[in-house]
């Protein structure tokens, strides 16, 4: 089967997940069969999508046109041969049993078509176990959507024993169809990569407080105010459901061993039915108390350092697996559970070689199978991180880009191909999201400056003949990807990033000073998105991130006239944030971001994040607000910047 012969999709499962997931299809424009059990079922979850498409278009998300378009392409239906007997794909979604979902393929293989490919959308359980009893276990693979799966942008695309690789590139196609984020899960693992890293973590928590370390009150403290996770971990397994995270334990616990034991606190927990907000109350009381009232003030270096050694080492269990590389788990847990930065990314910031030494303490002490080091823990913090240490980022060879140290705490990569106007090749790609590594892991570099080699271009776009002339051209969607997701380190860092711009900054040049926090640019400088006159369009984040910085209107003029603009001009409209002339261009550039540089960093990084979030959901951005404030009044950084005021003098902020 080709991509373009998928037309009609069958969601076994009208409740929270199936009907979310059917709309989600019906949106992308897919013909879709919602099957449930009994009527009652499956027109509740059909009302449930009619709501929601009324929500959005009330919120001009949608219009009222695409609201009823999606709601038209869905077929509420309860016979098994009326719901798959002439689908492409089926995705189940019934209840996380497998006995349930065994009875469902059974129907499911005697009336789908030879054709169709069949996943399940589960958050642990055995993708090979469920493929073997479909008679076709090469067309099954797992594709675990995160709830709402309207918000969440999430796919986790899991691989059974058995799966095609044809399968599973089909199922990354869908959820890109349906403007998700896939997420290969290469190996069938309990938890597949977001739960195997957040259940263990809540079940540490657990046993934090089990073993009288800390209470409650300062685990959920530390979690959310200093390690800066979205929700506290109590906080968060009772938005999750205890219930879930216990069953969820119980399967790891089965396959995987007594390192997955669930601690006491936590089966006490389920036992009493204090399963969380869901019921109002868990570990929080939601009906007759306050619910999670987290102090900001109760934080413990102690509990950072356990719980984020739980964190690392299930990241390493992953690596060492081949579930999944450290940048594609960082993905999915900030894309399926919100963080900030990835769990990898995490650990490395604290240092490896700190987390193994507390699990080798822990374990010294308790004797617990959770605190074994895992392997793949060990390897990355000898080769110093699991993004690479001084064996794959400090001792790079850049062929493409400079690194350079021009002022204090300023980190400047020079786009270095000036013969070829500093045009973008995939090795330029590779050694820029090197470049970030490389800062991202030097205390010294606070802010980021990124110029290009020469007095023609800061970059005149793509290298088009260059990308054709690798030995392994990358197709156009991955190469589209690539750039997308290089770019967005600039975008993600949590130190400030400026481009200089002096002269072209075209195509992939105009989208990588898109992603800095301000820009800076010579008054010779001409900027444009040239796209359109070649019958393409900006692939690199063009298309999202100039809208937002200039307003659709502007943004629409850019790209679809393939104008180029003159430094004021996009000045004018919000792009550019300051123009100067070209003989002071070089210096104005490092004043700027060695100013940056200069800032408090832990504000820096908080509103960074702040910003990001709210960008996509203002409700969150302003929750990730508060909580910064939150923190950040506990900061040395905060008396440092008083003292100075009151002294009237430049504050000299260490960042912590």
């Amino acid at each position: 089967m080709e991509f373009d012969d998928i037309e009609t999709i069958a969601v076994l499962g009208a409740g929270n997940m199936g009907h979310g997931i059917a709309e989600v299809a019906a949106m992308a424009g897919y013909d879709v069969m919602l099957r449930d059990i009994n009527e009652e079922f499956v027109r509740n979850g059909y009302e449930q999508i009619e709501w929601s498409l009324d929500k959005l278009a009330e919120k001009d998300q949608i219009t009222r046109e695409e609201a009823d378009a999606s709601l038209d392409r869905i077929t509420p239906v309860v016979d098994m041969e009326e719901a798959v007997g002439d689908v492409d794909f089926v995705i189940e979604a019934v209840p996380e049993k497998m006995d349930i979902k065994k009875d469902v393929y059974g129907d499911v293989v005697e009336y789908a078509p030879d054709r169709a490919i069949l996943a399940t959308n589960t958050s642990s359980l055995s993708i090979t176990d469920l493929s073997e009893v479909t008679e076709r276990p090469g067309q099954f693979c797992g594709m675990h959507f995160f709830n709402p799966p309207v918000r969440m942008a999430l796919v986790e695309v899991i691989s059974g024993a058995h799966t095609d690789e044809r399968t599973l590139e089909l199922a990354e196609d869908l959820a890109e169809a349906f403007g998700k984020t896939p997420v290969r899960v290469r190996k069938d693992v309990p938890g597949f990569i977001v739960n195997r890293v957040l259940v263990p973590l809540m079940n540490e928590a657990c046993w934090t407080v089990e073993d009288g370390t800390a209470t409650m009150e300062e685990v959920d403290s530390t979690v959310k105010f200093d390690i800066g996770l979205p929700m506290g971990a109590f906080e968060l397994g009772d938005q999750v459901g205890n219930d879930v995270t216990y069953h969820v334990l119980e399967y790891m616990n089965e396959v995987l061993g007594e390192a997955y034991e669930p601690c006491p606190l936590l089966e006490e927990t389920v036992e009493e039915e204090r399963y969380g907000k869901k019921v109002g109350r868990g570990f929080y009381d939601y009906e007759g108390g306050e619910g999670a009232q987290i102090p900001t003030d109760e934080t413990r270096e102690d509990v950072k350092l356990r719980l984020l050694a739980i964190m690392a080492n299930e990241v390493g269990h992953l690596v060492e697996g081949d579930v999944a590389p450290p940048r594609d788990i960082d993905q999915a847990v900030m894309l399926g559970a919100g963080y900030p930065e990835g769990p990898a990314k995490m650990a490395d910031g604290v240092g490896l070689d700190a987390l193994v030494e507390t699990l080798e303490e822990l374990y010294e002490e308790t004797g617990a199978a959770r605190y074994a080091v895992a392997d793949g823990l060990r390897e990355a913090a000898h080769s110093g991180g699991f993004h690479g240490g001084s064996e794959d980022v400090e001792g790079i060879e850049f062929t493409t880009i400079s690194v350079e140290y021009p002022r204090e705490h300023v980190g400047h990569i020079v786009l270095d191909r000036e013969a070829r106007m500093n045009t973008i090749n995939a090795d330029v790609l590779e050694e820029l999201s090197a470049a970030v590594d490389l800062f991202e892991g030097d205390d010294d570099v606070r802010a980021i400056l990124v110029t290009g080699k020469g007095d023609r271009a800061f970059s005149a776009g793509a290298d088009v003949s260059g990308f054709a002339a690798n030995a392994e051209p990358l197709s156009a969607i991955e190469l589209s990807k690539k750039g997308q997701a290089t770019f967005g380190r600039f975008e993600e860092t949590p130190m400030p990033v400026v481009a200089g711009i002096d002269g072209f900054a075209l195509g992939g040049g105009l989208e990588l000073a898109a992603c800095a926090d301000l820009r800076i640019a010579s008054d010779r400088s001409e900027l444009g998105l040239p796209e359109h006159s070649l019958g393409l369009l900006p692939a690199w984040g063009g298309t999202q991130r100039l809208q937002r910085l200039i307003g659709m209107g502007r943004a629409k003029q850019v790209v679809f006239t393939s104008d180029r603009f003159d430094a004021e001009t996009m000045a004018d409209w919000g792009f550019v944030n300051e123009v100067v002339p070209h003989t002071e261009f070089e210096e104005a550039a490092l004043d700027l971001t060695e100013r940056l540089a200069g800032g408090p960093p832990i504000a820096q990084l908080f509103t960074k994040r702040a910003m990001l979030r709210g960008w996509e959901d203002i409700d969150a951005g302003l929750e990730l607000e508060a909580q910064a404030f939150g923190h950040l009044m506990n900061t040395d950084d905060l008396m440092e910047g008083i003292t100075a005021f009151m002294g009237d003098r430049d504050p000299e902020f260490q960042g912590q």
